[in-house]
C-alpha cells in the first residue's frame, strides 16, 4: 500500500504559499523589507567598520609588547591597538579628502570661469551644422551664460530680483532642503551609532566569538560543523586577502601615478595621485574612473598635458595590470582574471560600487570551495578533506 509522506508535501506547500504571498502582497513586503534594511543600517556599518579596523588592530596587537605578560600590557593592549587602528583609518581618509577636495574645488571654479566662453563659442558651430532648430539656437544665444554660471557659483550672495523669480518654486525648494538636511542628519546618526557598535564589537570580540561558536555548536549537527567552520574560514580569508591586497595595490598605484606626474610636470599631481589610489580600491574599473576624472581636470588647464597624462596612465595601467595586481591581489585570492571581471560586472550591476567590493571576495571564496569539491577523492569530505 502506498504511504503518503506528509512532511515533504507540507514543505512544498509552505514554499508555494510563501511565493504566492510574496507575489500577491509584494508592495507591503517590499515596504517591510525596506524598513528592515533602514533599521539595520547602523549595525551593517558597525560590522563593516569593525571588520576593516580589526585587520589593522590585529597588526598592532602583534607588535604591542607581544611577549609581555605584565598586567599593564595585557590590560591596555586591546584599547590602545583599537584606538591606533581607528586613528590610522580615519587619518588615511582625512588625508585623501584633504588632498582631493581643495584642488577639486579649484578645478570647479576654473570650469565655471571657462564654461560660458566655451558655450558661446560652441553655439555658432551648432548653427552652422544645422542639426538644431533655429528657435532653439535663438533661445540659447539669448541666455547670458556668464551671469547664469556666476549666479550658480556665488549663490551665497543672492540678488533680490533672482529671489523674486524663484518665489513660485520656493516652497518646493524648502521641502527639498528639509529632506536633504534630514537625510544628512540621519546618515550622520547611522555612522555614529555604527562606530559605537564597532567599538563594542572590537573591545569584546573574543567573548562574542566564543559565544557565537557555542551557539553554532549547539544548533548545527556535529557532522556538519567542520564543513561550516571550513567555509567560514575560507570566506574570511578571501575578504581579508582582498582588503589588504586592494589597499596595498591602491597605495602603490597612487604613489607611482603621483611620482610620474611630478616627473612629467603634469598639474594636480598630489590630488590625482590620491584620486587614482582611492578609485583603485574598485577592482578593474577603478583605475579607469580615476584616470577619466584626472584627464578632465588637467584638460581645463592644458590639453597637451592631458594627452601626456592619458598616455602615461595607459602605460601605468599596463604595468599595474600585468605585474602589480597579479602579484598582490590575484595571487592572494587565487582567482582567474575572467572570474574577477564576471564578479565585478554582475555584482556591480546589482549593487553598484559596494557590490563590486563584496562580489570579488565572495566569488573567490566560491571558486576555492568549488575547486576543493572538484579535486576531492571519493570517500572524503569534499571541503575539509576528512574521510567520511
Amino acid at each position: 500500500m502506498f504511504k503518503v509522506k506528509w512532511k515533504p508535501l507540507a514543505t512544498i506547500g509552505a514554499f508555494i504559499l510563501a511565493v504566492y504571498l510574496c507575489i500577491q502582497y509584494w508592495d507591503s513586503i517590499a515596504g517591510i523589507f525596506s524598513k528592515f534594511i533602514s533599521a539595520t543600517t547602523p549595525i551593517v556599518i558597525g560590522l563593516v567598520t569593525a571588520y576593516i579596523v580589526n585587520i589593522l588592530m590585529s597588526f598592532y596587537e602583534r607588535h604591542y609588547f607581544p611577549n609581555s605578560k605584565k598586567k599593564a600590557a595585557t590590560k591596555t593592549r586591546r584599547p590602545v591597538c583599537m584606538l591606533s587602528a581607528m586613528l590610522t583609518l580615519f587619518g588615511i581618509i582625512a588625508l585623501v579628502i584633504g588632498l582631493i577636495a581643495p584642488q577639486l574645488v579649484k578645478c570647479i571654479m576654473l570650469l565655471a570661469e571657462e564654461l560660458p566662453g566655451a558655450i558661446e563659442t560652441f553655439i555658432p558651430k551648432l548653427e552652422k551644422i544645422g542639426i538644431i532648430p533655429d528657435n532653439v539656437i535663438i533661445s540659447l544665444e539669448s541666455v547670458n551664460w556668464k551671469s547664469l554660471v556666476s549666479t550658480f557659483i556665488s549663490n551665497i550672495d543672492w540678488k533680490s530680483d533672482f529671489i523674486s523669480n524663484l518665489a513660485p518654486g520656493l516652497s518646493s525648494a524648502v521641502n527639498t532642503a528639509f529632506l536633504a538636511v534630514s537625510s544628512l542628519v540621519s546618515g550622520i546618526a547611522n555612522v555614529v551609532i555604527g562606530i559605537i557598535f564597532a567599538i563594542y564589537l572590537l573591545l569584546y570580540k573574543d567573548k562574542l566569538v566564543a559565544q557565537l561558536k557555542r551557539l553554532v555548536k549547539r544548533i548545527v549537527p556535529e557532522n556538519k560543523l567542520d564543513t561550516i567552520n571550513y567555509v567560514r574560514a575560507e570566506v574570511s580569508d578571501c575578504f581579508h586577502s582582498f582588503i589588504v591586497g586592494q589597499c596595498t595595490e591602491a597605495v602603490i598605484l597612487g604613489v607611482l601615478c603621483m611620482a610620474g606626474m611630478f616627473i612629467l610636470r603634469i598639474p594636480y599631481a598630489p590630488m590625482i595621485g590620491a584620486l587614482m589610489g582611492f578609485t583603485a580600491l574598485i577592482p578593474i574599473v577603478g583605475g579607469l574612473i580615476g584616470a577619466g576624472i584626472g584627464a578632465f581636470l588637467i584638460l581645463m588647464e592644458s590639453p597637451v598635458k592631458a594627452l601626456i597624462f592619458i598616455i602615461f596612465v595607459i602605460i601605468l595601467q599596463q604595468i599595474e595590470g600585468n605585474f602589480i595586481y597579479p602579484k598582490i591581489v590575484g595571487k592572494s585570492l587565487d582567482l582567474p582574471g575572467i572570474w574577477v571581471l564576471a564578479a565585478v560586472t554582475v555584482s556591480g550591476g546589482v549593487m553598484g560600487i559596494g557590490g563590486m567590493l563584496i562580489g570579488v571576495p565572495l566569488t573567490a571564496a566560491a571558486y576555492r570551495l568549488l575547486k576543493a569539491y572538484a579535486n576531492s577523492p571519493k570517500g572524503q569530505n569534499p571541503l575539509t578533506g576528512k574521510t567520511k
